[in-house]
């Protein structure tokens, strides 16, 4: 049994007796070099750690302006709103000035690779982020003046080697775990998506006679149903008009929906907006009914351009902009369904470029084709599909409920190498 002792800091507890507490500025130094992202290409720091900046990603006009990173720094985002944002950079380079980069001052102190989880562990995270300012309470930045009196454990360099091999060896198993998980997710996800397109464009009866629907994309379909651009479907196509991240407000008096909640909070159907505003902050507030359409004017990837939800609320609910309001008279969710399959997909980002935006039209989305039976057989496709696709999503949730688990095991298995209450 080791010996222990109190560290005296709240968020590390009892450590080993022969580890130390040492503040971050006893440890390291603060590099505050200025440099361009010529000389020093531009890196990005995420919560994957520090990585080479995508080409495509927007960069400012202050290029000379950057902070310089050597290989083996610790460079960490000084935001609240980036928890986590930060790890060791395997690579020369440079930073916005709102990161922090740090180095030894005495080589044998920390080991880098070590130092990567002990300053991303979350129980570092949250004291980093208490020691910040702001005027905001969810937006705050801890600076270096506040970081270096932040106490930390250190255990003799000689341990930390043994330490981070045991890190790394169960950190392994647990990622492979979350991989598997993920893996099966990703089966789901592409078993609901063909199973959509292939009752979208056969129908329920296997029996039925076919015929060419004249489009690639869609092929065979029943021989009693039509195809028509979406355009000829539509009783009106309207576009939603701008709330901002400000005008966002818990306790406003009207529901609204922002495009980039259409790929993040809503899966295929909603009848509850996730966000409300003042409805006095709008101009001229774009409101939608039940069984409207609404697609997501932008996007980042072209496979995922143009996603849409069905709105099945009855509660007054506005559209932001880059939405696009497709109002019609058909069974809202199979046209849903229609308009999320593969083939109304291939549509959506056939002649797209690969920028860092990817925009798409209500002109483009009016000239979709799509294939369809009467209102009845809309209907019965559609609960069919919503009984199934209920199944599947409940199956990923399960798993994706799985991998939160192991994540939070992963979190709590380094946090407790780190503070010295696991032994090697």
């Amino acid at each position: 049994m080791r010996e222990m002792k109190d560290s005296g800091v709240d968020w590390i507890g009892t450590i080993p007796a022969d580890w130390q507490i040492k503040r971050i500025g006893h440890l390291f130094q603060n590099r505050n070099e200025k440099v361009n992202d010529t000389d020093y290409p531009p890196l990005s720091v995420s919560k994957g750690g520090i990585v080479p900046q995508m080409e495509n990603v927007a960069k400012s006009d202050a290029n000379d302006n950057r902070k310089q990173v050597l290989k083996n720094d610790f460079v960490i985002n000084s935001r609240s709103d980036r928890k986590q944002s930060c790890g060791v950079s395997d690579y020369d380079g440079s930073v916005s000035l709102i990161n922090t980069v740090l180095f030894e001052k005495e080589k044998g102190t920390v080991n880098p690779a070590y130092n990567n989880y002990l300053l991303k562990n979350y129980g570092f995270a949250e004291e980093f982020y208490r020691w910040g300012h702001g005027i905001v309470a969810d937006l705050w930045t801890t600076r270096w003046q506040e970081m270096k009196n932040i106490d930390l454990p250190v255990p003799p360099y000689e341990k930390q080697r043994a330490i981070l091999n045991d890190i790394e060896a169960n950190a392994q198993k647990v990622d492979a775990l979350i991989s598997n998980q993920e893996q099966q997710i990703e089966k789901l996800k592409a078993y609901k998506q063909s199973l959509i397109t292939e009752v979208v464009t056969k129908g329920l009866n296997h029996d039925a006679p076919m015929k060419d629907s004249g489009v690639a994309w869609i092929g065979e379909i029943p021989s009693h149903w039509e195809t028509k651009r979406a355009k000829f479907l539509a009783n009106r196509i309207d576009k939603g008009n701008g709330i901002t991240r400000e005008d966002v407000i818990p306790n406003g008096n009207v529901q609204c929906v922002r495009y980039g909640e259409i790929y993040t909070k809503y899966n295929g159907a909603f009848s509850k907006c996730y966000s409300r505003t003042n409805i006095e902050k709008m101009a001229k507030p774009q409101y939608i009914s039940y069984g409207d359409i609404l697609f997501s004017g932008t996007g980042e990837i072209i496979e995922e351009i143009g996603k849409n939800v069905v709105y099945l609320g009855t509660d007054r609910c506005i559209a932001g902009g880059d939405i696009i309001i497709f109002k019609h008279n058909q069974e809202p969710r199979f046209l849903n369904y229609a308009l999320n399959s593969e083939y109304s997909q291939k549509q959506k980002s056939y002649g797209k470029m690969k920028l860092k935006v990817v925009h798409i039209s209500a002109s483009a989305i009016g000239n979709i084709i799509i294939a369809f039976p009467d209102i009845n057989e809309q209907k019965k496709i559609a609960d069919y599909l919503d009984e199934k696709c209920s199944k599947i999503d409940k199956l990923i949730e399960i798993k994706q409920q799985k991998i939160e688990k192991l994540n939070e095991y992963k979190k709590s298995l380094i946090y407790e190498y780190v503070t010295g209450k696991k032994e090697v």
